[in-house]
Formats: structure tokens, sequence, C-alpha cells
């Protein structure tokens, strides 16, 4: 497992905007990211997605409305997000926060040129187990 890196900030704020589906990281150093949650939920750090070595890794698909219900704190370096879509696994470490909040553009940018590049699509979760008791509801 990846440690800390003594360097790495750690959020001074984190709010969770339910209705625009984003999480705000705030740092002291006045730096702050907005990242959407299906951003964060294609980039779950967790085993189920990102398989267990390079080329293993799951790509995330339909997250599109994807929301957070909420976040938990992990002892004092990372955040578990409990996914809307049941998924819980996934911690995110103040390191991978920041990475992801410094790096969205070119990581989301890549992430859509996967799901293309595999014909995929944001809209149709090819990736999750269909939830127990059979509902696959939000059909807007």
């Amino acid at each position: 497992m990846a440690g800390i890196d003594r360097d790495t900030p750690i959020p001074s704020e984190i709010k969770l905007h339910q209705k625009s589906r984003m999480l705000e990281i705030s740092y002291e150093s006045g730096e702050s990211f907005k990242l959407d949650f299906e951003y964060l939920r294609v980039y779950t750090p967790s085993a189920e997605a990102r398989g267990h070595g390079p080329g293993q890794e799951t790509l995330q698909t339909g997250k599109r409305n994807v929301e957070i219900e909420r976040v938990e704190p992990v002892g004092t370096y990372a955040l578990r997000f409990v996914f809307s879509d049941g998924h819980d696994s996934g911690l995110y470490s103040w390191d991978l926060l920041y990475n992801l909040g410094a790096h969205h553009d070119e990581l989301w940018q890549a992430y859509l040129e996967q799901i293309e590049g595999q014909g995929l699509s944001r809209d149709i979760d090819t990736t999750s187990r269909p939830a127990a008791g059979g509902s696959c509801g939000h059909h807007h």
C-alpha cells in the first residue's frame, strides 16, 4: 500500500454538493478542486475495479448519474465514499484525491477516450452486478 507522503496536502474542508453532484475539496494553501461524483466513481481505487496489476482494470461504465450518498473518514489518511450504485470499497487516500484534483482534465480525457475506444457508454452500466432484488430503477 502506498504510504502517505509527508508533502501530500491534507484537505482543510470537504463539501458534498448533492445537487450538482460535486465533491469540493479545499486546502489551507487556498487551492481547491471540484470533482464530480462520476469522475470519482470511475477512478475508484478499489481492487474490484483496478484489478491486481496493470491491464487488469475494469473500465467503469454507466456512471453518469451516480451519487455519493455519504463520505466516511478512514483513519486520518483516507475517505470512503458510499455510492448510490452500492459501490463502497474504494479508499481514497489524500494523495489520490489530490492527484485526481490536480490531473483532473487529463484523467477525465483518458477515461472518455477509453470509453469511446471500447464502444462503451457513460449511460449504460456494464460493470456493476444488478442489485439484489432485481430493481434497476432510475430510468428518466
